[in-house]
């Protein structure tokens, strides 16, 4: 069991890895005939008339592709407390939240020990190809990551977000302890009460075990540009506290407060490296390598809805490597890096065949027959249907079908891959984007990445005045005629009226 585990042997996961995609369609009928056995008598399965078959092909002629409203009603039975096995075998015990919502209201996904299994399983196969390329030893690991409060359900179910329920899970304390070096950070950081505290605290601790560093790590991109961003803000203040060795009055929750007495020492001689280093650097660029000189990569989710964060992680990683981390969703994870050294707008992640089984919906032959015409808009029109994990082809983009051992049966997780090559057998995947996310006016379709681009143009125009795109989000509005599309961008400073028309003349050409 994970929980045991006491050791760690990085070239033993490679090798189960390379075995599992060696015949990648074994391992996938494998894996649906457990998760069927397992789960074959929850009611929902029973709906469906699978019979104790637990064969692909009766599998896909039985049961339909679902969204997430499809099984609302099955979760919220779960939610409230029905223990009976609705979506699986054994009851589920935990919800998470995941980032998305449903009319408004957060939608709610199974959370259980399988699904825990194969998260570790990804971490573990990912770490073991990116210590292969970039070893690191026994030193400390800036781990910028925060756990918010679980909560009972009506039922009595812990649920919170999927980041929140590894971080309490006592499987993920000791995997990370068996395979990489030990957080800064001490758990009532991880787990305070208040996000600006806790990020005031992990960057004091990272300071205090500067040397010692040789990772510096966040769940998502965002959250690493945001760390240095306060940095910043609040170095002087850092120093200061790592002169005198007590801790600041901006941090009051007692927690907290505690454990970092237990760290924090008069140590001047720090505090003068660090406010030295800090003064040497020209517009903060090469902080982090600068502030933890033995660091080896940074490592986060730089994909997606993250990219716009990785020109700005740039800057602050100098000459560092920024390694793209693994993909999934709460609903469950798809794959892993395991070419490390590809630049995030390149990364690929190989699917792992014995973590779910994986359906992949056609978007070209689709998208076109739309384009020409071919659908009549009166009409719903017919998808493609789905192939299996080893029958996607290079080059083509794909929605994803997952079915895995928490519950989903072949979910529509909605997000557009597009397939790069494959590792053996097994596809490696580019995250493309989300396939709901779509911004829409009149005819008008502009994808997360449209927009993207569209803000860097922008952000261009700005450079003159030393200026930054620090933030952005958008809507549609349709209460005028035309309706016209709304971003909201967040600036380093204050910009003349001349030129942020220039930035929304540009806005137009581009998403018009």
């Amino acid at each position: 069991m994970l929980e045991k585990m006491d050791k760690f042997d990085p070239e033993e996961i490679i090798e189960e890895f390379e075995a599992s995609t060696m015949d990648a369609e074994r391992v996938q009928r494998e894996t649906l005939q457990k998760i069927l056995e397992e789960n074959g008598g929850a009611e929902y399965l029973r709906k469906w008339g699978l019979n104790g078959r637990t064969d692909p092909e009766s599998f896909k002629a039985c049961v339909p592709l679902v969204t997430h409203n499809d099984l609302e009603s099955y979760i919220e039975r779960i939610i409230d407390g029905d223990d009976s096995p609705i979506l699986t075998g054994k009851p589920i015990t935990t919800i998470s939240l995941s980032s998305g919502t449903t009319q408004g209201k957060p939608k709610f996904v199974p959370f259980n020990d399988e699904l825990m299994q194969s998260t570790m399983q990804i971490f573990k196969t990912s770490f073991a190809f990116r210590n292969r390329e970039f070893p690191v030893g026994n030193g400390k690991s800036l781990q910028l990551i925060y756990s918010s409060k679980q909560f009972k359900t009506k039922g009595g179910l812990a649920a919170g977000t999927a980041t929140t329920n590894v971080y309490r899970s006592s499987q993920f304390k000791n995997t990370m302890k068996a395979m990489q070096s030990s957080c800064c950070s001490p758990d009532e950081v991880i787990f305070g009460p208040d996000f600006q505290q806790s990020l005031y605290c992990h960057l004091l601790c990272g300071l205090l075990y500067s040397d010692e560093v040789q990772v510096v790590s966040s769940a998502f991109a965002h959250s690493i540009v945001y760390s240095f961003r306060t940095f910043e803000q609040v170095w002087e203040e850092l120093c200061t506290d790592i002169r005198e060795g007590v801790l600041t009055s901006r941090v009051t929750a007692q927690s907290i407060r505690t454990a970092m007495s237990k760290l924090l020492k008069p140590n001047p001689e720090l505090a003068d490296k660090i406010y030295k280093k800090c003064l040497g650097l020209s517009n903060w660029y090469g902080l982090i390598p600068e502030l933890f000189p033995n660091a080896k990569y940074i490592y986060g989710i730089m994909t997606g809805s993250m990219e716009p964060y990785v020109k700005k992680l740039r800057h602050y990683a100098g000459g560092l490597p920024l390694l793209c981390a693994d993909y999934g969703s709460s609903e469950g994870w798809i794959g892993a890096n395991v070419n490390p050294k590809l630049p995030p707008e390149l990364a690929t992640f190989a699917v792992l065949p014995n973590i779910g089984y994986f359906e992949f919906i056609p978007l070209r032959e689709f998208v076109e027959d739309q384009e020409q015409g071919k659908i009549d808009s009166g009409f719903l029109p017919m998808e493609p249907k789905p192939v299996g994990l080893t029958e996607v082809t290079v080059g083509e983009e794909y929605e994803i079908i997952v079915t895995n051992f928490a519950g989903l049966y072949r979910y529509r997780l909605g997000d557009v891959v597009k397939v790069k090559g494959f590792h053996n057998s097994t596809p490696e995947l580019q995250f493309v984007c989300r396939r709901n996310l779509l911004l829409t006016v009149n005819i008008d379709k502009n994808t997360e990445k449209d927009l993207q681009l569209a803000v860097e143009a922008a952000g261009k125009l700005l450079a003159d005045g030393k200026l930054e795109v620090v933030d952005f989000t958008s809507h549609v509005d349709l209460s005028t005629e035309p309706g016209h599309y709304v971003i909201f961008w967040e600036l380093s400073g204050e910009a003349s009226e001349e030129v942020l028309k220039e930035c929304c003349n540009l806005f137009g050409s581009i998403l018009c």
